[in-house]
Order: structure tokens, then sequence, then C-alpha cells
């Protein structure tokens, strides 16, 4: 690709927003031409509003960058955004009035029927609930959704037995890494030598989008899954990686060997030449003890799902282990690969096209 995409980041400053400019800073595709914070960061130097946590330096350009208002008016026509459901409810469908396509990591929209909920090798045929949209018809401009970091990860490692086998109930239990709760996040008093059972709407959000990822498009809209879920989501004291424990019953039979062969042969961004898409999206650990968040997260830049401890399961069929990071192929990196497809598919071209034409 000769000319890079201009895209704009909305919440900027937060813990995503900081993710998404780290694993931006040399994409072959896109550059960063705008950046959107909250009233009390407009008008600063990107590098006086944030606070940058991250463990690579904040490239000096975007440091000197100049913090937007969130509005739609000279923004560029692809966003990149991360903010809080509430403040994301009303701001993206602004930006999609406009003409943007808005690339969402919040939970805001997800599971609104005409908008597309997308993990690139799980249900790339979903995205063409976006011609539905009324902002798609008015003003060219659309919304796609990344799921939420813990669901993300359990649905790579689903989707290739729900292929092969179909799956009929699913148990899982999450330890979730404090990076999932941005920042400043759990107070430190509240999550060391502790773990927290309860993350606000994670559980419920978990098995509703779970459902719709591994759903069918048909008919203008998706038609869940046929399947029972049930999730435990607990808070722990790690910096980066969800650890999920997951018991599943398949709707045909399928052996040890049969299940780690689905895993292994899963790869449906083959050829795509996606820059941001693993090249083997599900790994199996042979190890007893892994995944590990330590030892495993960061597989793939970031975007793989480590699955491990594969054996039978005495209420269900068969038990394992996974391990994704959160905030790579749970947040940032699922919302870069979504624009990697859209950029392959045409759809922002279109965008671009539409913008010049304004």
């Amino acid at each position: 690709m000769q000319n890079r995409y201009p895209i704009g980041i909305l919440g900027a400053t937060g813990m995503v927003g900081q993710r998404y400019i780290q694993l931006l800073a040399d994409h072959p595709w896109f550059e960063i031409a705008w950046l959107a914070a909250s009233d009390r960061s407009s008008g600063k130097p990107y590098g006086e509003a944030v606070k940058w946590r991250l463990d690579t330096p904040l490239p000096d350009r975007i440091a000197k960058m100049p913090v937007s208002p969130a509005d739609p008016d000279g923004a560029p026509r692809i966003i990149f955004a991360s903010v809080d459901a509430a403040f994301a409810r009303e701001l993206e469908p602004k930006f999609a009035e406009a003409g943007c396509a808005v690339l969402s990591n919040s939970s805001a929209f997800r599971m609104a029927d005409k908008v597309p909920l997308v993990i690139p090798e799980v249900n790339a045929d979903h995205l063409q609930l976006i011609e539905e949209q009324e902002w798609r018809k008015q003003s060219g401009g659309y919304m796609v959704t990344n799921p939420n970091c813990s669901t993300i990860g359990l649905v790579m490692a689903l989707r290739p037995l729900e292929e092969r086998f179909g799956i009929s109930q699913i148990f899982v239990s999450t330890m979730q890494a404090v990076s999932g709760a941005g920042y400043p996040g759990v107070a430190s008093m509240d999550i060391l030598d502790n773990v927290v059972p309860y993350i606000g709407s994670e559980e419920e959000k978990m098995e509703a989008e779970t459902l719709k990822l591994l759903g069918k498009s048909e008919s203008h809209t998706v038609t869940p899954l046929d399947a029972g879920i049930t999730a435990h989501c607990n808070r722990v004291p790690v910096v980066d990686g969800h650890t999920e424990c997951v018991s599943i019953k398949l709707r045909k039979p399928a052996t040890r060997e049969q299940i780690l062969a689905a895993w292994d042969e899963f790869k449906p961004l083959a050829g795509m030449d996606l820059p941001f898409a693993p090249k083997q999206p599900v790994q199996f650990a042979e190890q007893a003890d892994r995944p590990q968040p330590r030892l495993d997260r960061n597989r793939e830049r970031g975007m793989a799902v480590t699955v491990g401890r594969l054996r039978p399961c005495n209420l269900l069929d068969w038990k394992f282990v996974l391990l994704s990071h959160n905030t790579v192929r749970g947040a940032a990196g699922a919302t870069i690969l979504n624009a990697e497809l859209l950029a392959s598919l045409g759809k922002l071209e279109q965008v671009a096209v539409a913008a010049g034409r304004a």
C-alpha cells in the first residue's frame, strides 16, 4: 500500500488509546493524523495530556501533536475509538453520521442489530451488516465493533471446535489482568494479595457477545449461536493477559487429537497478508503448567491465543485453559485488524473517496 490511510484516535489518552499509538508507530497501512480525548486534555500537546504507561517511548511526533476536541469537524474519516460506553453512545454516532468509519472498542453498540461485532478470523462475513446501517445510507459512514477483552480469546479458541463438532454448552471462569480496568483502574490496596470476584457487566457481556460472534449472519441480522453459556469473571493481580478456564459440551464426539488438529489447522486469514493477522491464531502449549501470562501473552506480537491443559471434563466433554493479551488482541490490536480487513475489502477506500467528494 503506497499511501497510508490517515486515522484518528478517539480516547487517545486512555490505556487502549496508548496501545493504539504504540502498535501503529510503524504500521504500513495507517498513519495517526488526529488525537482526541476529554475536554480537560483538549488543546494540550499529547505529551502533556497523557500519563504514558507503556514500555516503549512515546514517539516525538505524537507527543507534539495537539489533542483535539472529540468532534468530527476536522477529524479524519477513519476513527479508532476507545471511550467509556456512556460517552461512546453519544460520540460514536456523531462520527458515523459525519461519514466516518468508526472502529469501536466500546461496548455501547456491540449488541445493536445492524452493527457487526467482528473477529476477522471468526466472522468476517458479519461485516455485510454495515450496508444496513442508516449512517451508511445517508453519509457513507458506518460502525464496526470488536469484542470485550475477555470474550475474544474464548471465541477464537471455540470457533474451530464449533465449525467441526458443534458446541451446545460453555462454562468459562476468567482471571483477568488489571490493565483491563484501564488507568488508574483498580487501586493497588484492592488488588494486591487479592482476587476480586466481580467486574461490572463483564459476565453479561461475555455471555451475549460470544453467542453473537459464533452466530450466523442471515436475513440482514445475526442469529446467535444456539448454545448455553455461563461465565464467572474475576480480577487478579496480573498486569497484562487474561487467563480463562473453559469447559465445553460438543454436539458431535471428538477425540483429543481431533481437537488439537482443529486448533492447529485454523488459519482462516492465510493468504490475505493483513499486517496484524497472526499466522497461527490459536496455539497449543504442550507443557503441563501452561499457558501463563508472563510466558505466553506476547505470542505473535500479542495477537495469538494460547491454549493448554486440554483434558476430559467430568461434567461436560472437554476442558482447557486459554490465555490472550487483553490490551493487544483483546482491544487495540483487534480494532487494527478489523481496520485492515475493511481496507482489504475496499470499505475504507469508499469512506475516504466519499470524504473527498464532500
